[in-house]
């Protein structure tokens, strides 16, 4: 555990209570946060952090979040703090605010595992390695609670929740050598924070297998599979494009199908 960081799981107490409660409250911070941000490109603190009870549940995932009748802990509405963050600044230059709010929100153990987990774009080695590091310097505090993600049934533990969110990262970055869940996230993170453009190639083609299985729909599938042309494809890439999908995200490598396949039907 990092000095000075608390042994127990705390949340901002805008993300618990029922679902119409949390998603006014959630709000309610965004828009806090965008005047705080619009005066001086800061963000303020959460009013009030709570403690999470050991063992108790946390909704990661808005697909699982069924129960809106119970007070429970709601981790993916953050969502609607930035949707209240955008808006309190007329959504004008949102990338750069949300990579801001982002970098706040990494110090912390609640922030960091939602966009280590969350779909959010951007997926670049670089970005999701910064991810992935946050949320082993809060290994120990998050360890103590149990999620809902997959299924609204399974409450998973962290190790189950990393598995079942950032399983890519693992199989495209550390796909053998080391047996738990938090060792192969270190190995990840630290592969990609020090990347080449050829080891993220390599990253990719690991992970094609499982975007092929998922790609059912395509029309030129021998060719768009064919790994020699993938590394031609994605050598070619300009930078910025290639940053984009350079963490060998499955979604990530599945875009980068469909449009290769819809190129090849135009000619």
């Amino acid at each position: 555990m990092a000095p000075g960081q608390s042994p127990s799981l705390q949340m901002p107490s805008f993300l618990h209570g029922l679902y119409p409660e949390v998603h006014r409250k959630t709000r309610t911070e965004g828009l806090r946060c965008g005047e705080q941000y619009r005066k001086d490109g800061s963000f303020p603190p959460p009013r009030e952090l709570l403690e999470v009870p050991p063992g108790e549940v946390v909704v990661a995932h808005d697909v699982v979040d069924f129960q809106r009748e119970r007070p429970v802990w709601r981790l993916h509405l953050i969502s609607r703090v930035m949707e209240g963050l955008y808006e309190a600044l007329d959504w004008q230059s949102p990338i750069p605010v949300r990579d801001a709010y982002e970098e706040f929100c990494r110090e912390t153990a609640w922030g960091a595992l939602y966009f280590a987990i969350s779909p959010t774009a951007p997926k670049s080695a670089e970005r999701t390695a910064l991810r992935l590091q946050a949320v082993l310097r809060f290994w120990e505090p998050l360890q103590s609670a149990r999620y809902l993600f997959s299924s609204p049934r399974a409450a998973l533990t962290l190790e189950e929740l990393m598995r079942a969110s950032c399983d890519w990262a693992m199989d495209a970055w550390c796909p053998e050598g080391e047996d738990s869940v938090r060792a192969r996230l270190e190995s990840a993170a630290a592969r990609m924070a020090r990347a080449t453009r050829e080891d993220s190639i390599e990253a990719i083609l690991r992970e094609m297998p499982r975007a092929l299985v998922h790609a059912r729909d395509l029309k030129h599938r021998d060719v768009v599979g064919d790994p020699l042309l993938l590394r031609e494809r994605l050598a070619a890439l300009d930078p910025r494009a290639f940053d984009r999908v350079s963490g060998a995200c499955t979604s990530d490598v599945l875009a980068l199908l469909y449009a290769w396949d819809r190129q090849l039907g135009k000619h």
